[in-house]
């Protein structure tokens, strides 16, 4: 038996090893870092994002139709179409007015540029009657279907303001009411003179110290911008010094002696109280006013001995 002897060919030579491939980097950009670190998921930054270009192309949308008018215009068309459906200003109810000229008020609210119900500006309207010296504070609302309700604070009068020649009825903080005549005129004090009716208050603080002289009292100038002469209805004049505290401690002082020796309605001219040391009268001269008259102001000039006396 015979025997073959197979003969292998030889191995085929080795390649040389690759060299292992280096792993790409995966750049990440600086706005994906920061996204990244934020502490909310893609998902959720997503949705945001998606919120934030709606509003925003919303917002677009309506700054061009409100610059080219036609959100106006869809504003008008709805007015209209409200009042036609009966909704329109027909009655103005007004609450809380007893001096005031209802008149005045009606004008005012019907004169509004908007009939419809849905156009009434209220904040204009109420902005108009504010204008009205008379109204205080207002609130105007709607009642449908076509009434506007305006409940007004009425202001109330203190003074007449005599100024520039011009009589005006004032409230206690010098707002004028409307202006009167002689003939119309209301039993109050009378203050005369520039920027006497913003001092309407001071005035009824001063004639609070002495309660028994108001009633005497019929008119107040204000003087110089800085002190009061008051006017009694029995025709003299008393100087008050400047300062509210001086003049109030001059007027306690006056209604005092007043009190004790009867110095109003004896003919004496003036009391001048200027200068807290001295109080000083003026009598009127011989003929000038009746002899009997005369003896009775000297007679109160010696009753208060102690105060200096200047003749006029």
């Amino acid at each position: 038996m015979s025997r073959t002897r197979i003969k292998r060919a030889k191995a085929p030579p080795r390649r040389p090893a690759r060299a292992p491939r280096r792993r790409k980097k995966v750049k990440t950009s600086r706005v994906n870092a920061i996204l990244n670190a934020l502490p909310i998921s893609h998902q959720r930054l997503q949705k945001l994002a998606n919120w934030t270009i709606g509003i925003g192309l919303f917002a677009a949308v309506g700054l061009v139709a409100h610059a080219t008018g036609v959100t106006a215009k869809v504003h008008e068309e709805w007015a209209q179409t409200v009042a036609r459906a009966g909704f329109q200003v027909e009655k103005v109810e007004v609450v809380g007015a007893d001096r005031i000229d209802r008149l005045k008020v009606y004008d005012i609210a019907l004169a509004q540029k908007e009939r419809s119900m849905a156009a009434v500006d209220l904040d204009d309207l109420r902005a108009d009657l504010m204008q009205y010296g008379w109204i205080k504070d207002a609130r105007v609302s709607r009642r449908l279907p076509d009434t506007l309700v305006v409940d007004i604070v009425e202001r109330k009068p203190a003074a007449i303001w005599q100024h520039a020649g011009r009589l005006s009825l004032i409230d206690a903080e010098g707002v004028v009411l409307e202006p009167v005549t002689i003939a119309t005129m209301p039993d109050l004090p009378l203050v005369i003179g520039p920027r006497a009716n913003r001092r309407a208050q001071d005035l009824e603080a001063l004639m609070a110290e002495a309660s028994s002289l108001k009633e005497l009292l019929a008119g107040a100038t204000w003087v110089g911008n800085r002190r009061w002469d008051l006017r009694f209805r029995s025709g003299e004049t008393l100087s008050l010094p400047e300062g509210d505290a001086e003049a109030k401690a001059a007027l306690a002082k006056f209604a005092h002696l007043d009190g004790a020796n009867r110095l109003l309605g004896r003919g004496i001219l003036r009391f001048d109280m200027r200068d807290p040391a001295r109080f000083v009268l003026r009598l009127p001269h011989e003929g000038q006013v009746a002899p009997a008259k005369l003896e009775d102001a000297r007679a109160a000039v010696d009753a208060v001995s102690s105060i200096a006396v200047e003749k006029g």
